[in-house]
């Protein structure tokens, strides 16, 4: 059974304000400057570390590393200007999640840990440096990037991969779990726009996959009917994009069935417009206790 259910408030909730979170220039910029605490680090390990020593550091990395430090660069400067395009295929803040994929499944190519994939845990100096870089990143901080595949599948398929904290152990990394404000904002219902699967997203911003009820179709609306029913989890789409279809999971078997499906705008996304970033220290709240997964 599935305990993070889209119909309730609470889970609803927390999926939108995680979403706002993700996309906020806040957190791709605490995500730059980590990234480049890293990139000090491992340039310091290259130039000391000798290079006789059996688990030394690859230098061809550093090209890949400066590569992601000019995309996370030209990415967070038009993310600051309200120009999310960077999320798109090919663009800066793409590629840049793409090559840092790249970075973390190549990091220490040592058959002693490695093949096509770690396989063991890397010695004390090689995995200080790869928590280093993993420091960088935040649970399902692609959800933003355009979905490019042929199949068209939305990134985020249900809210456990947001909500469940297992979900954040990666095996030989472990991403921290957000700490949410003690007073999470509404979520929006508005009547649309409503877009369907193949067609081109109008706008930045918080979409809902819904089913459309058949009083609507009909033209025949009951007095206080509800006109849309949640079908999955709340994604973010990039303006110009094509909307994904819809991966139907069943909990217990773990089928996934693959279609089409009707997308409503929840919150459009309009920050950073004006050239300047507000107060974004709600998504980075005290950590006075450890959170308490739902």
């Amino acid at each position: 059974m599935n305990k993070y259910d889209m119909h309730d408030d609470v889970t609803r909730r927390k999926v939108f304000w995680l979403l706002q979170r993700l996309t906020s220039w806040s957190l791709w910029k605490v995500k730059y400057d980590a990234f480049k605490i890293f990139a000090d680090a491992y340039e310091v390990a290259i130039k000391s570390w000798s290079p006789s020593d059996p688990d030394v550091m690859e230098a061809d990395h550093l090209e890949t590393i400066s590569e992601i430090l000019s995309d996370y660069d030209k990415g967070v400067t038009e993310l600051g200007k309200g120009r999310r395009f960077v999320w798109r295929a090919g663009q800066a803040l793409e590629e840049m999640v793409r090559q840092f994929n790249d970075l973390g499944r190549f990091f220490c190519r040592n058959p002693k840990y490695w093949e096509r994939g770690q396989t063991a845990p890397y010695p004390p100096k090689v995995d200080a440096l790869y928590q280093l870089m993993r420091a960088s990143q935040f649970q399902l901080d692609y959800a933003p990037l355009e979905v490019w595949s042929g199949e068209n599948i939305e990134r985020l398929e249900c809210p456990s991969s947001l909500l469940d904290s297992a979900h954040y152990d990666h095996g030989f990394y472990t991403l921290d779990y957000p700490v949410f404000p003690a007073v999470l904002p509404d979520v929006p219902d508005p009547a649309g726009p409503v877009i369907r699967s193949g067609q081109i997203v109008p706008c930045d911003g918080i979409w809902e996959p819904v089913t459309i009820e058949q009083s609507r179709i009909s033209g025949a609306i009951p007095v206080d009917a509800k006109l849309f029913r949640n079908n999955g989890c709340f994604n973010y789409f990039v303006a110009k994009v094509v909307a994904p279809g819809f991966a139907d999971v069943d909990v217990d078997t773990f089928d996934v069935t693959l279609g089409p499906t009707h997308w409503r705008l929840l919150w459009e996304d309009t920050r950073y417009r004006d050239g300047i970033v507000p107060d974004e220290s709600q998504y980075f709240p005290a950590r006075g206790q450890e959170p308490k997964p739902i």
